[in-house]
């Protein structure tokens, strides 16, 4: 799931950098693969205590945890492979439900149900606020009686900075996400299971996180650097604040709803709608396809006696 994480999620911290040119890939994976493992072991722990122990009611043995872990993980990879930008908070979210529900232990279902509508209100404040930001920046910037490229490097090495501290929000929102159902077992440490969770997001924005950065970077819309620059803070700015609460949310989300409040500067038609379409889809179809899984899998491996049940 870490690896997954890498892999999908890179998109949303370099996706804007890498599409405008102020950034190749291989040294944005580099930044990621840095701040990604230091919010994993700085900032990761309240976000692996929701997961691990407020979603549902009871203990889950290490054969369930691997379930829904498993089938988390196959619609990820399935979505990155589409160059689809999807949420792993939301497939592990799932897979989560799904077998709690195989195993007939109850569901928290107020924190699910809080957790569910920070999916709906991530995008929609990082949206306003990227908005926000590139008019501001914008009307700052017309005023100023100074030299453009020196503002327009300015901007530039903002935004790089901006994704360093996406990558940073994004170790510490989703590292825990899954990492939380092994760390309620109580067999390892949390700050080893959010080291190696760390470690896994850095290995997977290597490996395979190429395919969907531009989807988020020139797909959606084009974005100039006061747009990249307005996107990665605002996606930050909300990923940082649902990690301070304990909420998991989904990165993709975040830089998604970001992108468009900066695309729509430039006007409505200037927004791919197929393109966010097609996101949205994903993004309903990844936790519901987890957690249907995740329980027939797990009722089909303890009915041929696989898995204790």
């Amino acid at each position: 799931m870490g690896w997954n994480i890498g892999a999908n999620d890179t998109a949303n911290c370099i996706g804007t950098t890498v599409g405008c040119g102020l950034l190749n890939f291989r040294r944005g994976v580099v930044l990621v693969g840095i701040f990604a493992f230091l919010g994993s072991v700085l900032g990761g722990h309240r976000v692996m205590d929701t997961v691990g122990a407020g979603i549902v009611k009871g203990d889950l043995s290490a054969g369930a945890i691997t379930v829904a872990l498993l089938c988390s993980g196959l619609f990820v990879t399935l979505a990155t492979f589409r160059k689809l930008p999807v949420s792993t908070a939301q497939a592990i979210v799932g897979g989560l439900v799904g077998i709690g529900l195989a195993v007939g232990v109850d569901i928290h279902y107020s924190r699910f149900l809080t957790i569910a509508a920070s999916w709906i209100i991530c995008p929609l404040l990082t949206l306003a606020l990227a908005f926000a930001l590139v008019r501001f920046i914008s009307f700052f910037t017309a005023g100023l009686k100074i030299n453009p490229i020196l503002i327009r490097n300015t901007l530039g090495w903002m935004a790089i900075i901006s994704s360093c501290y996406v990558a940073y929000g994004l170790g510490a929102n989703n590292t825990g996400v899954a990492v939380g159902p092994i760390a309620n077992l109580g067999h390892f440490s949390p700050t080893l299971l959010l080291a190696v969770g760390g470690l896994s997001i850095a290995v997977g924005a290597a490996t395979y996180g190429k395919r969907v950065a531009y989807t988020i970077g020139k797909d959606i819309t084009p974005l100039g650097i006061p747009e990249a620059l307005s996107a990665q803070l605002s996606s930050a700015f909300g990923l940082h604040l649902f990690a301070l609460l304990g909420i998991p949310v989904s990165s993709s989300a975040a830089i998604v709803g970001a992108v468009v409040g900066a695309g729509l500067i430039n006007g409505v038609q200037s927004i791919s709608t197929r393109t966010v379409v097609t996101i949205l889809v994903g993004w309903v179809l990844t936790p519901t396809c987890a957690a249907g899984t995740s329980f027939l899998l797990y009722r089909l491996l303890t009915h041929f006696a696989i898995l204790g049940g």
